[in-house]
């Protein structure tokens, strides 16, 4: 089955950042204010020469065009810190918005002031911050765990074991390849946000299923390869470094989409990998057959994963390095899912 899909999948390897797949985001559209559609451009750029995620780039120019709009689209060359704190504040005393939301526009407007229109930003300690709350991740139970993976068909039903069983983001889980997988040493291999890479072992539970996944992997790229087909999409410059890289077994999907790609400037037809959106989806029904009465998303798999360990009495560095986080203190928030034994012998007044 091949299908035509148009922009978000066609300029993904061909044409870079600046094709039309960045063009379709609502954020890097004309607004018919010449100088503001040239900063988004140029902030493309300078996100691309960092090798900065696709994500960070989507939401540095959505924050942009806000800021744009805010300002009733004032002359870029006339624009001064004061404005940024006015915007700030707005976001936080009339906006109400959340503290991690006032960060993240705030970090944008950094990237912007500091490498795009290459001016000084100015200090903003006085801006009234929005208040920071107390998180606590949602955490499913090991039963709740298994509810959620009975109703879940394949692939999902194997995405989303690996996601737990590894502790991975979404996007992680998605984009595993065929060469990130050692059997022999029982590790998976993950690039992780930033570029980041770590090990993880593999939970031999899941190892029957995911080499018959492989073995189903190396059929569909035989047939693949039969038929002429490009291979896989290769991320930033990949295939100029490795020419041949796409079409070689070890750089597949693990998870591959089902359809097509085609690649209109290339007439090329390529493999994707099952989109983030459609495991979530998947997720989100599963979790409505089980009736669980818990806001769950595919990142409540990696929060469970994390507080399991720590249930099981790993120490919280181990935890960190297997999740990723550069901080522990991102990891300690962990802490807060197990709840310690005097609070667990607590008892209400009802009870007393």
């Amino acid at each position: 089955m091949v299908r035509e899909i148009p922009g978000p999948q066609v300029e993904t390897v061909s044409s870079g950042w600046r094709g039309r797949r960045y063009d379709d985001w609502r954020c890097l559209r004309t607004s018919g204010h010449p100088a503001w559609d040239a900063i988004i451009g140029l902030l493309a750029d300078e996100i691309q020469a960092r090798h900065y995620s696709r994500k960070t780039l989507q939401h540095y120019a959505n924050w942009t065009r806000k800021f744009e709009f805010y300002l009733s689209h004032k002359d870029p060359a006339q624009l001064t810190s004061r404005d940024v704190k006015s915007y700030l504040t707005c976001l936080a005393v009339q906006c109400k918005v959340s503290s991690s939301t006032q960060n993240l526009a705030f970090n944008a407007l950094l990237f912007l002031f500091r490498h795009v229109l290459k001016r000084d930003f100015g200090n903003h300690k006085d801006i009234p911050r929005a208040k920071k709350s107390t998180y606590v991740p949602v955490v499913l139970s090991r039963d709740e765990v298994q509810e959620v993976f009975a109703r879940l068909h394949h692939p999902h039903q194997l995405i989303a074991k690996l996601q737990y069983g590894c502790g991975l983001r979404c996007f992680e889980a998605v984009k595993v390849r065929v060469k990130d997988f050692n059997f022999d040493a029982g590790l998976l291999t993950i690039k992780g946000k930033g570029g980041k890479s770590r090990a993880v072992p593999i939970p031999g539970k899941i190892v029957p299923e995911l080499l018959a996944q492989l073995a189903f992997v190396k059929k569909l790229h035989a047939d693949d390869t039969a038929a002429g087909y490009a291979g896989v999409f290769l991320e930033d410059q990949l295939e100029k470094k490795y020419p041949n890289a796409a079409e070689e077994l070890q750089w597949q999907w693990f998870f591959p989409q089902e359809s097509l790609t085609f690649v209109s400037s290339t007439g090329e037809r390529r493999r994707y990998h099952v989109h983030e959106s459609r495991f979530q989806e998947a997720l989100y029904l599963a979790v409505k057959k089980a009736q669980l009465t818990k806001r769950v998303s595919t990142h409540t798999l990696r929060h469970s994963f994390a507080t399991h360990l720590l249930q099981a009495n790993y120490d919280i560095r181990t935890i960190q390095m297997l999740l990723g986080h550069s901080d522990v203190r991102t990891t300690m928030i962990y802490t807060h899912c197990v709840p310690s034994r005097t609070l667990k012998e607590l008892k209400s007044p009802l009870d007393f």
